[in-house]
Order: structure tokens, then C-alpha cells, then sequence
């Protein structure tokens, strides 16, 4: 009823939203007198603003046309080679050839779009081939394509490092952090050639147990039946996933803006007077950060619950008490992928220490495969964007990843450069899948 009571508001808003667009075109435009005047000015911010708090916002474009590498501009195309029922795997295709590390960056799913990452991808780009995981809006996705759960993620993880094939290096910010290292434990048991050579955790829940946050107090103190009552609701029939349950993004949001309510409310207070000022550029620099934020997706019902219970309530990953389709997720068997897990000094959505966790369940990990970094004065989100996460963070990945590099073996036939055909190093060998489980 919730989702069918937020679109008939939508609707209803319509007009409204339309008149102030209209007029915040008439006021702020350059053949209008009263555009240059301080009152028209603010009637166009006033306008826009009443426009922007009222419209749907759309699935962000990628905008990466380009990346530096060596000082020389190189085209960037993101190009989809995988599809699943509820992801696609997008490759950031170079216009250039270069034997960097595979990466395949695991975005959250978690309300917002994979854009979202649009950062770290192209602090990436220069020196790394990267992947990542582009997840579809739950309420796009028609009922017949069945359900999506957190052993499904588990799976999907699978199938793209087997794709990728041997020395892939995966890096997961926050919530996918619990299943990626699900993934690696489970082709670390099968003893899986396209093991990752490198798994990086960024904020993630790894065991919510350490320094809980308000996000974490709210999972506990409120039943798995209470989630399922009050936040699980079902897409109206207008959307291509009509009847599935989800959890509707609009209510993550709403969660997110709640915890930093005073913030949010200043920096459109802050816009406001921007545009009565004149001062374009910070407005913009408001406008590019809010479209992204404001732009949500629906998540499975199925995978909300599961993630709410298994993670955040039971905490089964550091009980050594997870399963995935039956089978024990041991970290402890992990011995080929090195690990590396960043933390933000001021995350108040994954608390420091959760991340680090990952390091006392990976056992079997040599000591030099090990590596910690908290980054200071940083929340959440500065984690994966912005200066710190360019100039501190960034080069710390890069050099884990170097570091923990390494060629794959494939033999050669006899008679070619090598005598008796004992081996080549080669980037990597991707199998062939097929575009649809």
C-alpha cells in the first residue's frame, strides 16, 4: 500500500512540479529583464528548488568519456559483457592496449546505483582493466525471472571472477563485502583456479558486532517479521516488475537523509543561496552531487530480509556459522587471495573495526598477504570518493594490487619458443559462460 501511496503523491505533485519548472525557465532566462534582478533570481531558486525535492530522479549516466594514462587522454566505452537477471557485468573498455591488473569492482546493492562509484572508477581507470557490477532496479525486473537472494549474490560473484578467469583482483565497497568473501571461501573449498589474487573490503559489515553504528542498532532492535511488515512492500503493476516485493528505494533514502537530516538541510539551504547569489558553480557542484544521491533503485525482497538476518541480527560470517545453498563459508580456507580491508576513521554506517574483522576469520592467509588501512578524518562515502580517497586511499589499493599481481601459467604447444611446451605467462584465461543463468 506504502508504494502505491508513493506514486499517487508523485502524481498528485505533477502540476505543481510542472508550474515551477516553467517558471524557474521564465526567471532565469538571459532574454528576461528580471532574470539580472535579485527577485528574479530567487524566484527561479525558489522554483527549482520546489522542482528538484518533487521530481523522480532517473538512473545516472556513467559520464567517463575519458581517462589520463601516461599524460595522454585515452576514450573510455562502458560496454556490458555479461547479463544476468538482476546485474550486468560492464566492462570500462580502453581505447589502448596495456597489460594492467583485472579488476572487478563490486558495487553495493543498496538503494543506489552502481553509479554511485563513479569515482572510484575513475581514480581506477589509469591503471587498472575494470569491471564492475552494474545491478538492475528490482522493480524493473518482471516476476518470470524469479526471486534474487543473497546465495544468488554469492553466485553472481562466482560467475564473474570465473569469467574474468585467474589473477582478477576484486574490490567490494561495503555491503558486498560479507558475500565476495562468501564467494572466495567457496572457490578457495573447490580449490578454483579463478580465484582472485586479491580481495579489497571497503566499510563493509563484516562482523556488525565491533563499534555498532545507528544502522546496526536499528537491524537488532527491531524483528526480521517487523522488517518484513513494515519496509517490504509491492511494486504497483505500471513498473515491468509489477507484484514483486521489495524494498522500495525511496525508503532507503529516506533512512540515509534521516541520519544526516541537519546536513542535508543546510546544504540546500546553502544551494538557495547560491542561486540567489549567482554563483553557478557551486550550485552545480550541488546539482551533480544530489542527482546521483537522490537517484535510488528497488532491492528483492528475498535478498533484504536474508542480508538483514545472515548479517546484521545473526551475525553468522564471524560465528563461522554461514551457509550458502547448503555449504559451510569458511574464510579460514582462503590461502591464494591476499586481503586488504579499508576503513573510514568517521563511518558512521559500517563503524571501524568491522571491516578489519575480515583479517581474524581469513586464518590461512601468510602474513604478507595481510593488510589493514584506516583512513583518518573520512566518513562513509569518503572511503571511495573524493580528494582522500584519490590521494591516500587509492594509492594504497593500487600498490596492495601490484604487489599481489602475478602471471598465469598456460602451457604451449611443442615446437614454439618454449621447448617441450612447459608454459607462458598470460593475463589471464576467461571461459566461456553462458549470457544468462
Amino acid at each position: 500500500m506504502l508504494y502505491h501511496l508513493h506514486e499517487l503523491q508523485h502524481a498528485a505533485l505533477a502540476p505543481f512540479r510542472l508550474m515551477a519548472e516553467t517558471i524557474q525557465h521564465v526567471y532565469s532566462h538571459p532574454w528576461v529583464p528580471l532574470s539580472y534582478t535579485r527577485f528574479g533570481r530567487t524566484v527561479a531558486a525558489g522554483c527549482e528548488m520546489l522542482e528538484r525535492t518533487t521530481r523522480r530522479y532517473a538512473k545516472p549516466e556513467w559520464n567517463l568519456p575519458h581517462t589520463l594514462i601516461d599524460g595522454e587522454e585515452v576514450a573510455v566505452r562502458p560496454i556490458p559483457v555479461l547479463k544476468r537477471n538482476f546485474c550486468n557485468l560492464v566492462h570500462f573498455e580502453r581505447e589502448c592496449r596495456r597489460e594492467d591488473p583485472v579488476v572487478l569492482l563490486v558495487a553495493p546493492v543498496s538503494g543506489h546505483y552502481a553509479t554511485l562509484l563513479r569515482g572510484t572508477v575513475e581514480g581506477l581507470l589509469p591503471d587498472h582493466e575494470v569491471y564492475i557490477t552494474d545491478w538492475i532496479d528490482a522493480s524493473e525486473v518482471p516476476l518470470s525471472r524469479g526471486p534474487f537472494d543473497l546465495d544468488d549474490y554469492i553466485q553472481y560473484m562466482r560467475d564473474f571472477l570465473r569469467f574474468l578467469g585467474p589473477n582478477t583482483h576484486v574490490i567490494a565497497v561495503c555491503q558486498p563485502s560479507v558475500p565476495v568473501l562468501a564467494a572466495v571461501s567457496l572457490m578457495a573449498a573447490d580449490d578454483d583456479p579463478c580465484q582472485p589474487s586479491s580481495m579489497t573490503l571497503m566499510g563493509g559489515p563484516i562482523d556488525t558486532r565491533v563499534n555498532p553504528t545507528a544502522v546496526n542498532d536499528v537491524a537488532k532492535r527491531h524483528s526480521l517479521y517487523w522488517f518484513e511488515r513494515h519496509v517490504v512492500h509491492t511494486v504497483p503493476m505500471l513498473y515491468a516488475g509489477g507484484g514483486r516485493r521489495v524494498y522500495p528505494g525511496f525508503l532507503q533514502l529516506g533512512g540515509f537523509i534521516g541520519m544526516n537530516l541537519e546536513r542535508h538541510v543546510d546544504a540546500h539551504i546553502k544551494m538557495f543561496s547560491h542561486l540567489v547569489q549567482g554563483d553557478g558553480d557551486s550550485a552545480e557542484q550541488h546539482r551533480e552531487f544530489y542527482d546521483e544521491y537522490m537517484s535510488v533503485m528497488d532491492l528483492p525482497a528475498e535478498y533484504y530480509l536474508q542480508t538483514v538476518k545472515t548479517v546484521f541480527q545473526d551475525h553468522l560470517l564471524p560465528r563461522g556459522l554461514m551457509t550458502s545453498h547448503g555449504r559451510q563459508i569458511d574464510p579460514g580456507l582462503i590461502r591464494n587471495t591476499a586481503l586488504m580491508t579499508v576503513e573510514g576513521e568517521r563511518d558512521d554506517i559500517s563503524g571501524p573495526g568491522q571491516t578489519k574483522a575480515a583479517h581474524e576469520l581469513c586464518t590461512g592467509l601468510a602474513p604478507s598477504m595481510h593488510r589493514h588501512h584506516l583512513q583518518p578524518k573520512v566518513g562513509h562515502y569518503g572511503i571511495f570518493n573524493g580528494r582522500r580517497w584519490r590521494e591516500e586511499i587509492l594509492p594504497n589499493v593500487r600498490d596492495f594490487i601490484r604487489t599481489h599481481d602475478r602471471p598465469v601459467l598456460a602451457a604451449q604447444e611443442p615446437g614454439r619458443d618454449e621447448p617441450g611446451g612447459v608454459g607462458v605467462a598470460v593475463r589471464r584465461v576467461r571461459p566461456v559462460l553462458p549470457p544468462q543463468a
